[in-house]
């Protein structure tokens, strides 16, 4: 439980919150969330998971879950995870293990033709870097559209408003590292 409400509040901290501010954006009382932070309460399933929500990780990581894999860093192509497909097409594979300690989230991203990733990439605070592996893709920033060919790349504030679009008829790949943000 002490560590529960240990990752809760160095997850809180990362993202520049206020401890009222999480509490207010999950629904709870900031005297519950501070309960809960120093382990003299826990949360109910259903405020851990908007804590993790709010928090841009997974119940999973706050209780700890994964710890063990950050040890490993070492993962292979057959053992990447896939994250999630959103309905334009745009999927998502996880190309390194989670840990507590990692600093940086490294995805594959695979968008079917005219497919984008709205939905499945997010703003949140830090950096994102992108770069094509395969076909062509447009990336939406702010209202100002960049083509991006094969082998080239691309650096933003991942908390400005983005989106990535496949413009060919065969699928584009992308690599995309970022600070941490995807649950």
């Amino acid at each position: 439980m002490k560590r529960l409400g240990e990752r809760i509040k160095r997850k809180r901290e990362e993202l520049h919150l206020q401890l009222n501010e999480l509490a207010k954006k999950v629904g709870i009382s900031s005297s519950a969330l501070s309960q809960i932070e120093k382990a003299k309460a826990l949360p109910s399933i259903t405020n851990l998971k908007l804590i993790a929500d709010h928090l841009h990780t997974t119940v999973g990581e706050l209780i700890g879950e994964n710890e063990t894999l950050s040890n490993n860093p070492l993962k292979k192509f057959d053992d990447i995870s896939f994250v999630e497909e959103n309905a334009s097409g745009c999927s998502s594979y996880l190309l390194s293990n989670h840990g507590p300690n990692k600093h940086m989230d490294t995805l594959l991203l695979k968008l079917k033709p005219n497919a984008s990733s709205e939905g499945l990439i997010h703003m949140h605070p830090g950096q994102t870097f992108l770069f094509v592996l395969a076909g062509k893709v447009m990336v939406d920033m702010e209202n100002k559209n960049y083509l991006l060919e094969q082998n080239d790349s691309f650096y933003l504030n991942a908390n400005r408003p983005h989106v990535i679009t496949n413009t060919t008829s065969t699928e584009s790949m992308i690599l995309l590292v970022s600070t941490p943000s995807f649950s």
